[in-house]
């Protein structure tokens, strides 16, 4: 979803979760075919794709940054639960089902049709655009009922107004963002890959202009709240995040002409086997409404500590995105890499390859994102200050995310790994085994939610959220685990526990020396200014992953030793 929002993990599997910051990523199928030579090739397209997956990442961070200098608490929270709205109802009418199953058919009738497919896909856009417009008014119309639903009796009516007011402007994005996502897919298959991860870009340069016009004409208003905004501030940050998703659809329309797609209104709905299209989605929908119930509580339970100056939906969201961008550098460059080889393995019933990349990518994962993660658990609040303080985001606001930043630490390689498992599934084609182990995991996380939210203080709800996600990764990887082994056999669980535990010691040991040099730094604990946290994130950073990858070596962690091997020999050369 464009903005940057938190879903419930695994909420579009088979697209990869870059969408976080948004950024619109279709994966397409082993038969797709290959880009055109023009286009400069496989090679070309992953340059360009992994270009805009940077830019866009420190773009979408800048973006969320200034939504919380700009709106600051309160505000911040009731903007982003009116964000989450359309995010939830995009997903259970397309994103869901965009993946998993309309790629695959459009690359099937790609190859099939003697036209390339071109009149199924204008048949199929027309379907579609006219089922997300007439959805996308019904919704705007229910605005009031849903903002009810979400928001808690415990907000004051402003409060609860205010997110009316953001959802009557922000809720038409479900138009735009199917249109962009349907657009996406006919340009991907096509070979085309560059405009769909650009194109967001376009939305994210939108809003932070819109934060910028606003810190302009209104300056930075400690008062800023539910029952002080003005009209004028709700239209303009409202419409400014609606116009993002518009610009992002329309910088899209010059690369269907490119890639010599011509789009017609065909409207022939019974010509594209919806049934079969239904069937085929069914398991997918029960995934992504199972983890939609998630995210509707787990929003509607931090609205009910929002606007008291405590860490709630804004945090909430902001840190989620941070532990996604651990994930997408890593975990999803080892996906991509394991996914064909895996998939290809697994329809030649080499199942112990399956396994063997596998927990090769287990001890991968793991052994790259263990300083990440503790540089979030140690390093967490010099970080949020760096980050997100300034404007209406003041110190104890910042202060409060790091400590749902320092709680993300132990969800980093959780959520890693359980995606790891999921794409095995999806290389074995099992996607209702992956439907029916969701299911019993978004219960935990649900259970985990109500549970945390009973025992813990308000000022540390959204910290005990972050808490019950990395519960259920945790429960999502076992549980994987263990059906796995029963479906390809022997995993070889033993070598993935020895190296994990030499890289939770090599972890242990630099988290421990990170915080005696962090609290000797200027600042301690709670540094007051991004002076101070910025010293603090250089030297305790440098600190942390010295001290990692010297107890790393010593412990010969093999995917360490590789990857120093690897530094030193393009030193030498």
């Amino acid at each position: 979803m464009n903005g940057g929002l938190y879903r419930s993990t695994h909420a579009t599997p088979d697209r990869q979760p870059l969408a976080e910051e948004g950024v619109t990523v279709v994966s397409v199928d082993a038969e797709a075919p290959a880009a055109p030579a023009g286009d400069g090739g496989t090679t070309g397209q992953s340059a360009i794709m992994a270009i805009g997956s940077l830019v866009s990442r420190i773009i979408g961070f800048v973006r969320n940054a200034l939504i919380g200098m700009t709106l600051g608490y309160g505000v911040g929270d009731a903007y982003t639960s009116a964000q989450f709205l359309p995010g939830q109802i995009y997903e259970l009418l397309l994103g869901g089902i965009l993946s998993s199953v309309l790629i695959p058919l459009l690359v099937r009738r790609r190859k099939a049709d003697p036209d390339g497919g071109q009149e199924f896909t204008q048949k199929l856009l027309t379907f579609a655009v006219t089922s997300l417009g007439i959805a996308t008014v019904l919704v705007v119309f229910a605005a009031p009922l849903i903002t009810y639903l979400q928001a808690s009796d415990g907000n004051t009516k402003a409060y609860r107004d205010l997110v009316t007011s953001f959802a009557y402007l922000i809720l038409p994005v479900i138009f735009f963002t199917g249109l962009s996502a349907m657009i996406a897919a006919v340009l991907n298959v096509r070979g085309h890959f560059a405009a769909p991860m650009w194109a967001p870009i376009l939305n994210n340069i939108v809003v932070i202009a819109t934060c910028g016009v606003f810190l302009f004409v209104f300056g930075t208003d400690d008062g800023l709240s539910p029952e002080t905004i003005t009209a004028g501030q709700i239209a303009l940050i409202g419409g400014g995040t609606l116009l993002g998703i518009v610009v992002q659809a329309a910088g899209l329309l010059p690369a269907l002409r490119k890639v010599g797609f011509r789009w017609r209104w065909r409207w022939d709905p019974r010509s594209l086997g919806l049934r079969e299209i239904g069937n085929l989605a069914g398991w997918m929908l029960c995934y992504v409404a199972a983890n939609q119930v998630a995210v509707f509580v787990v929003v509607r339970i931090l609205n009910e500590v929002a606007g008291d100056g405590n860490a709630s939906v804004l945090a909430f969201n902001n840190v989620f995105l941070l532990t996604m961008m651990a994930h997408g550098i890593i975990g999803v460059s080892v996906m991509t890499a394991l996914l064909p080889k895996m998939s290809a393995a697994a329809a030649d019933g080499r199942y112990e390859e399956v396994s063997a990349d596998l927990t090769r990518g287990i001890k991968l994962v793991s052994a790259a994102l263990a300083p990440i993660a503790v540089v979030y658990g140690v390093l967490g609040t010099p970080l949020s200050v760096f980050l997100f303080q300034g404007g209406n985001f003041g110190n104890d606001a910042a202060l409060d995310t790091g400590t749902v930043l320092t709680v993300s630490a132990f969800a980093v390689l959780p959520l890693s790994i359980s995606y790891l498992c999921t794409y095995a599934f999806y290389s074995l084609q099992a996607n209702k085994t992956v439907a029916l182990i969701n299911l019993p995991v978004v219960a935990v996380r649900i259970g985990a939610y109500f549970l945390l939210a009973a025992v813990l203080s308000e000022s540390l709800s959204a910290a005990g959220m972050t808490a019950a996600n990395a519960v259920s990764y945790v429960v999502s990887a076992v549980v994987s685990l263990a059906v796995l082994r029963r479906r390809i056999g022997r995993l070889n669980l033993g070598s993935v526990a020895v190296s994990l535990a030499k890289v939770a010691f090599a972890a242990a040991v630099a988290a421990a020396i990170g915080v005696l040099v962090v609290r000797l730094l200027p600042g301690g604990s709670e540094p007051s200014g991004r002076i101070e946290a910025v010293v603090q994130l250089f030297t305790g950073g440098a600190v942390i992953l010295v001290a990692y990858l010297g107890v790393a070596l010593l412990l010969r962690v093999q995917e360490i030793s590789q990857v120093v091997g690897m530094v030193r020999r393009k030193i030498g050369r």
